[in-house]
């Protein structure tokens, strides 16, 4: 698994690399192996039932950088940036 911190949710998504898991639901994802400029295909769907409807963090891992889809829910639809580093406050 590899986690990396998302700024547009604020919390860190997983992605499972390697053999098939349990985590991944038979659906894993291709890793250039590059922890610093990341490439992870295919895309990253993360959902978030919430009151009031679905939130949605729809994203491509590109030479480590995070590229927003428009069907995002958040304020980041549509935008690309570099993978953060990880927040001191934040547990690892």
């Amino acid at each position: 698994m590899l986690k990396f911190w998302c700024p547009a949710c604020q919390e860190a998504h997983w992605v499972a690399v390697g053999p098939k898991s349990v985590w991944a639901r038979n659906l894993i994802w291709d890793f250039n192996g590059d922890c610093e400029k990341p490439t992870i295909n295919p895309s990253l769907l993360v959902r978030y039932p919430m009151p009031g409807g679905e939130k949605r963090c729809h994203s491509f891992i590109r030479d480590g950088k995070i590229q927003y889809l428009g069907d995002c829910t958040h304020d980041m639809a549509g935008k690309t940036l570099e993978i953060p580093d990880w927040p001191e406050d934040k547990d690892d």
